[in-house]
C-alpha cells in the first residue's frame, strides 16, 4: 500500500470482467475531459486509507476514485448519483429485465 514493503505475492494476470474494463474506460473518459487527473486518482485512491486496500479490490478502489473526483469536480453530487442509481436499480438486475420493464 502506497510504497510500504511487502511480502504478499504479485496478483497472477487474469482476464477482466466487464465491469473492470468500462471502470477503465470511465476513468479514460473522465480524465480525458479533465474532470480530474491521474494524480487526482492517486490522491483519491490514497485518502482512503488501508482499510480500502485490504477489503476492495483494485478497481474497486478506482470506481470509488473515480466517483470521489466526479463530485469534487461537481459533475454531479451524491443526491443526483443516489437518484439515478435507484432509476438503474428499477430496471431489473438484467439486461433482460430491463428490456421487459
Amino acid at each position: 500500500m502506497g510504497g510500504q514493503d511487502t511480502d504478499a505475492p504479485l496478483p497472477e494476470d487474469h482476464d477482466f470482467a466487464l465491469w473492470e474494463k468500462r471502470v477503465d474506460a470511465l476513468m479514460v473518459l473522465c480524465s480525458t475531459k479533465g474532470y480530474f487527473t491521474v494524480d487526482g486518482l492517486r490522491r483519491a485512491i490514497e485518502d482512503m486509507g488501508e482499510a480500502a486496500f485490504e477489503t476492495m479490490s483494485y478497481y474497486e478502489r478506482w470506481v470509488a476514485a473515480v466517483n470521489q473526483n466526479m463530485i469534487e469536480a461537481d459533475a454531479y453530487t451524491l443526491a443526483e448519483l443516489g437518484e439515478r442509481m435507484e432509476r438503474i436499480k428499477a430496471r431489473g438486475a438484467t439486461y433482460g429485465e430491463a428490456a421487459d420493464g
